[in-house]
C-alpha cells in the first residue's frame, strides 16, 4: 500500500515522480550525493530498512495479519498473505525513496538515507525490484483473483510514487490500495468472499485520510520542489481537517457498518477518535496527525478483530 516514511514517514498512504530521478547533488560543494559510498554491508542493510518506510509499511502489514486472523484463514494462508503485504509494501517504500531522491537532495533531506550516503541509489533500486518481484508469485498463491486484486493495489502505490503523487489524484491511489487489502484477504477464503461493503469503506477512507495526514509536514517542501498533490493544492489546515474527517468517517464505518447492535467499545472508540483527530487538527505542521491516524488504525484493529472473527 502507499506510504511515506514519518519524518521526526504509509501508510499504505507513501505511493513518487519517475524511477529514473536525477541523483546530482544541488551546487553546494558539501552537499550529501546519493553517490557517497556506504561505510559497509552493514551501513547499506540499516539503510535499507530506513528507506522501505519502516512505520507505514509494518503498519500496513499488520493491519492485514489482524484482518487474516478475523477472517478465520489458516496458517499457511495467512503467512502467504502477510508475506505478500510486507514484500509488497517494501517495494512501495523503495520505490518511494529512490524517486524522492532529487527532491529530497534539493530540499537537504539529511534525515533520508540515499542523501545521506547510508545507501546508494542502485541498492535501493534492486531492492524494489526484488521486493516487487517476490510480491507477484506470493500474491498469486494466495489464489488467482485475491492475487490480482492485491497486485493492482500494489500498482496503484507504484503509479503515486511514480506520477500521481504531483496531481489532484494523489488520494486515489491511497484509497484504492487500502480499499482493496480486505478484498485481498476474504478472497482468499474458501469460495472466495468480497468483504463486506462497510470494511471496503472503512479501508478506503482510512487509507484517503491517512495520505492527507502523511503529507502535511512536507507540503512547503513539496510546493518548493512543484509536488502539487491534492493536499498541496488546499494547503495545510484544510487538508488536515479533510484528513480528520476521512479517518473518523472510517471508524464510523467501522461502528456503525456491521449488523446488530454498536458495542460499548464501539462507541468508544468512536469518541475516542473524535477528541484525538480533533487534538490532531489543532496542530497541524508536525506529525501529530499521522501519528494519531496510526493510533486510530491500531484501535480499529482490535475492533475488527471483534466484529470479523468467526462465529
Amino acid at each position: 500500500m502507499p506510504a511515506r516514511t514519518p519524518q521526526t514517514p504509509e501508510t499504505t498512504a507513501a505511493p513518487e515522480t519517475t524511477a529514473a530521478a536525477d541523483t546530482t547533488a544541488p551546487p553546494e560543494s558539501n552537499a550529501p550525493t546519493s553517490t557517497d559510498p556506504p561505510a559497509g554491508a552493514g551501513s547499506t542493510v540499516s539503510g535499507l530498512l530506513a528507506a522501505c518506510h519502516p512505520l507505514p509499511a509494518a503498519a500496513v502489514t499488520l493491519f492485514s495479519a489482524a484482518l487474516t486472523a478475523a477472517a478465520g484463514r489458516g496458517l499457511p494462508g495467512a503467512a502467504v498473505t502477510v508475506g505478500a503485504v510486507a514484500a509488497g509494501q517494501l517495494s512501495v517504500g523503495w520505490c518511494n525513496d529512490r524517486a524522492d531522491l532529487r527532491r529530497d537532495l534539493a530540499t537537504g533531506r539529511r534525515d533520508k538515507p540515499l542523501v545521506a550516503g547510508t545507501v546508494s541509489a542502485a541498492a535501493v533500486t534492486r531492492a524494489a525490484a526484488l521486493a516487487l518481484l517476490l510480491c507477484v508469485p506470493l500474491s498469486l498463491a494466495a489464489g488467482l483473483l485475491a492475487g490480482a486484486v492485491h497486485l493492482v493495489g500494489v500498482a496503484a502505490a507504484w503509479a503515486y510514487n511514480l506520477r500521481l503523487k504531483g496531481t489532484a489524484a494523489s488520494w486515489a491511489p491511497y484509497a484504492l490500495a487500502f480499499g482493496l487489502l480486505p478484498a485481498f484477504v476474504t478472497l482468499g477464503l474458501p469460495g472466495a468472499p468480497w468483504p463486506p461493503p462497510w470494511l471496503t469503506a472503512a479501508a478506503a477512507l482510512l487509507g484517503a485520510g491517512a495520505h492527507f495526514a502523511n503529507v502535511l509536514p512536507d507540503i512547503e517542501d513539496d510546493l518548493a520542489t512543484g509536488v502539487v498533490g491534492l493536499p498541496q493544492r488546499l494547503g495545510v489546515r484544510r487538508s488536515a481537517a479533510l484528513a480528520a474527517l476521512l479517518v473518523l468517517g472510517s471508524t464510523t464505518a467501522l461502528v456503525a457498518g456491521p449488523p446488530g447492535r454498536v458495542t460499548a467499545y464501539g462507541w468508544g472508540l468512536l469518541a475516542a477518535t473524535a477528541a484525538a483527530l480533533l487534538l490532531a487538527a489543532r496542530r497541524p505542521t508536525g506529525r501529530l496527525p499521522f501519528l494519531t491516524t496510526m493510533g486510530v488504525a491500531a484501535a480499529d484493529v482490535v475492533l475488527l478483530l471483534v466484529e470479523l472473527r468467526p462465529s
